[in-house]
């Protein structure tokens, strides 16, 4: 892969991972809640669903899924369905009364296994990022050159940006855990975080494909 290919490319990652999106608005929900070392399963999760869906496109399956009206749709709806569903989990979510570290409440955390989990669906069934994928990747592939490596170095940039990306945004939210100390104000970061979800939730109904 040719050096200017890359860094434009690499540029291109930063503008990607930077727009608000599903995943920042998990980072930022699961940083508050959580705190930025238990986010990042979340985000490790995150990273983990952005490589299947970069594969997929860069693969060619993302064309075909894009040719094929019902698999859009179906995609679409899934992912669509589960972001509703974490936004309805997040809105209520229990807050434990008991105080924790600090003296403040805790929220009921997940398991590192759910918040992989978690991440790692949130990114697979966005079929915004395999509409991206399929329009971007190939514009930065060398129809000259082998797939297999330069698949690997975009897979690798994306990652790595995503990842710095992600933990930012947590990193940010957990500073503000000393805003939510009584159980009343993390009830209602719950409520809006839920929202948030819910409504990019409802906004993937609104995706369309490619023209084939």
């Amino acid at each position: 892969m040719r050096w200017e290919l890359w860094f434009g490319y690499f540029v291109a990652c930063w503008v990607i991972a930077v727009s608000p999106g599903s995943g920042a608005v998990l980072s930022m929900s699961h940083g508050l809640s959580y705190g930025l070392r238990k986010t990042s399963t979340t985000i490790l999760g995150l990273q983990t669903g952005l490589l299947i869906v970069l594969l997929i496109a860069g693969g060619g399956v993302g064309a075909v899924l894009l040719a094929s009206e019902p698999a859009f749709a179906a995609v679409k709806t899934v992912g669509a369905l589960y972001l509703i569903y974490l936004g309805i989990q997040q809105w209520r979510s229990r807050v434990e009364d008991a105080p924790g570290q600090a003296g403040t409440p805790r929220v009921a955390a997940l398991s590192p296994r759910r918040r992989f989990v978690t991440g790692l669906l949130t990114n697979v069934t966005n079929p915004k990022g395999i509409v991206f994928m399929v329009a971007v990747l190939p514009q930065f592939i060398d129809p000259a050159r082998p797939l297999a490596p330069q698949l690997a170095i975009l897979a690798a940039t994306m990652c790595a940006v995503d990842l710095i990306v992600m933990h930012g945004y947590a990193l940010l939210a957990s500073r503000m855990q000393g805003l939510f100390r009584n159980a009343t104000a993390m009830r209602w970061q719950n409520r809006v975080f839920g929202g948030v979800l819910m409504a990019v939730g409802a906004a993937l109904f609104f995706v369309r494909r490619q023209p084939a």
